[in-house]
């Protein structure tokens, strides 16, 4: 799999797959960030999802992956320090906001963000036609806030908080993606990059999780977490490693507006499983996200 990876970069083929990936990691994230918002408190289930993923990657990092290199442990370390924040400004959003309301916010600030940190990081630049694209795309998005905003009853009276709380997720959303593409780019074998990342980010937030679930006297028994844990944490490898891949065989700003589609399927997961109501509007600003997403793609 390795060889094949290295054999498309930076083909037309690797473009093609970075744009597939960049997809399946928008309905996967999707998927993550409802169940962390879902019946468990955010904070315990990122936690045991967290966990989770880590005795997943364990093995894989230690018996079929290289070693890494010397040069990639400051890297992973600095990936470490960034995801935890973000992980931490996220839980901090769902507890005070509606799932409709926080995410497309998280989702809609990262891109422009990430644009602006490949250009200078990797001398991507975007088309006009790219540039119009993405802005079709935030308009959907941010439109979908405001509409959200507008009609959610639930949380109303922190939903300011848990609003500024998004905005500064989704500046972390775009550092990290920028930064985890240097990472993944930085190291020769790129699966290595993805399992010693899951290994080292893995072990922070469960601590979090259990003094917060102790000062808060939440019981973790009973909650699911032996399987709804797991069940997240592949999501979260999948996810994660679809878009860590297409920012290495594609361009990371083109991987980050493709990823944002994610808020499309965010909306149908919280009506089907969430019970969050959608309506024609919301159905409208959707199909701009989704326009957006393709004008991006075809325009470059």
């Amino acid at each position: 799999m390795t060889e094949w990876i290295l054999a498309i970069e930076g083909t037309e083929t690797g473009r093609h797959f970075a744009m597939i990936l960049a997809l399946m990691a928008a309905v996967l994230h999707a998927a993550f960030a409802a169940m962390q918002k879902g019946r468990v408190d955010p904070w315990v289930m990122r936690g045991a999802m967290d966990v989770s993923y880590g005795l997943m990657a364990l093995p894989v990092a230690l018996f079929v992956v290289p070693w890494p290199a010397a040069h990639l442990w400051p890297i992973l370390a600095g990936a470490w320090a960034i995801h935890t924040l973000y992980k931490t400004l996220q839980a901090m959003a769902y507890t005070r906001g509606a799932y409709t309301v926080v995410y497309p916010v998280v989702r809609g600030s990262g891109p422009l963000f990430t644009v602006v940190g490949a250009y200078l990081l990797f001398g991507e630049v975007f088309t006009r036609g790219q540039w119009a694209g993405m802005g079709v795309l935030l308009c959907g998005i941010f439109g979908l806030a405001v509409y959200n905003l507008r009609t959610v009853t639930l949380e109303r009276e922190t939903l300011n908080m848990a609003l500024g709380l998004a905005l500064c997720t989704g500046l972390c959303v775009a550092l990290y993606t920028t930064y985890d593409a240097y990472g993944i780019r930085a190291s020769a074998d790129p699966f290595t990059f993805l399992a010693w990342f899951f290994v080292v980010d893995s072990w922070t937030m469960p601590i979090i999780s259990g003094l917060y679930a102790k000062r808060k006297g939440i019981s973790l028994k009973g909650q699911g977490l032996w399987w709804r844990g797991p069940v997240g944490g592949l999501v979260a490898i999948t996810s994660l490693g679809s878009i860590l891949m297409a920012t290495r065989l594609g361009k990371v700003g083109e991987a980050a507006i493709l990823r944002e589609t994610s808020t499309v399927f965010a909306a149908l997961i919280g009506w089907l499983f969430l019970k969050e109501t959608v309506g024609p509007r919301r159905v409208a600003l959707m199909a701009l996200i989704a326009l957006g997403a393709v004008i991006v793609e075809f325009s470059g």
